[in-house]
């Protein structure tokens, strides 16, 4: 069984519960968000 594509469904739920329980989160959910999408598009070609 292979659970890799679960992974992004399982964690927006995650986030999503966390960040109705702590709403702050939210910041560095983003902020953490963007930098991985920049890293990827500048070091992933």
């Amino acid at each position: 069984m292979n659970l890799i594509p679960h992974i992004g469904p399982v964690a927006a739920l995650v986030a999503g519960i966390l960040i109705l329980l702590m709403p702050r989160l939210l910041n560095y959910i983003v902020a953490v968000y963007l930098i991985i999408v920049g890293a990827v598009g500048l070091f992933g070609k």
